[in-house]
């Protein structure tokens, strides 16, 4: 007999009907994936909850406890605190389901004045399964900000782009390949990336290469997967010079970075985009 593989929607109600009854959970929604309607056969689960304060280790606990009755846990992974975002952050994946189905389960507290990655300009619509109240409500993003924001990414970068060579060149005539390569891919290419959201998906800029394949143009993601493939030390110093040059190209295009109106009609595609 074929063992019974626990799916997605199997888990999501599952979690559903432990968190919803609780008092102090006011709200729980998914994002990732599902805010973007993209979810296959390969997405994790991107799940939220809004609590009142002092409550978050009384949340996961009920999470914990719904997961481990659907069957064991084979992976369970506390994010350390302060997390990137503020709140706190489990992963699970249950032994008998894909091992793509990784839970990821954030949990946040009412009084915090934390990013709930909420704005649906830039994290799509969230799925939500229960809410009370309207404390999911978020402000439309403001274009006059985020082009000044941006607009000082660019100039950050202008001041900087020529010397991620150097860190790169030096470790190749030390002979230090792998600090090469590192130099090469956390500083060349992941300002490149940013450059190359700011052109051509300014509203989630800092997503480095999360959704590159469906925001950027399909030559340009072409062009960008060719540089991240390096076969040996000579060939990163090759890249590395082709990748300054493009993030130069780049810096010309973008002048001193988007403006207000650039934004707001990249806000305006992203609704168009949505649907909404």
């Amino acid at each position: 007999m074929q063992k019974h593989r626990i799916g997605r929607d199997e888990v999501v109600s599952a979690l559903r009907r432990a968190v919803e009854p609780l008092e102090f959970a006011l709200a729980m929604w998914e994002g990732g994936a599902a805010a973007f309607d993209r979810v296959d056969e390969w997405s994790d689960l991107d799940l939220q909850v809004l609590c009142e304060d002092g409550r978050v280790e009384d949340v996961l606990a009920a999470a914990r406890d719904a997961l481990e009755a659907l069957g064991p846990l084979d992976v369970e992974l506390r994010f350390p605190e302060p997390t990137w975002h503020g709140h706190s952050q489990v992963l699970w994946r249950l032994r008998d389901a894909s091992p793509f189905l990784i839970v990821d389960f954030v949990v946040m507290e009412k009084g915090t004045e934390r990013d709930r990655l909420l704005q649906p300009e830039v994290h799509g619509r969230a799925r939500v399964h229960f809410a009370r109240g309207d404390h999911l409500t978020v402000p439309p993003l403001d274009a006059r900000a985020h082009a000044a924001m941006l607009r000082g990414r660019v100039a950050r970068y202008r001041g900087i782009s020529r010397l991620w060579q150097s860190f790169v060149r030096k470790e190749i005539e030390r002979g230090n390949a792998v600090e090469a390569v590192s130099y090469y891919q956390s500083m060349v290419l992941r300002g490149l990336v940013e450059l190359l959201r700011i052109r051509h998906s300014p509203l989630r800029h800092n997503f480095h290469t999360r959704y590159v394949h469906y925001e950027l143009p399909a030559d340009v993601s072409e062009k960008l997967e060719t540089l991240f493939y390096v076969a040996d030390a000579e060939e990163v110093g090759g890249k590395c010079d082709e990748a300054v040059a493009w993030a130069d190209d780049l810096l010309d295009e973008l002048g001193d970075g988007p403006d207000e109106s650039t934004i707001a009609e990249a806000i305006r595609a992203e609704i168009r985009g949505s649907g909404s």
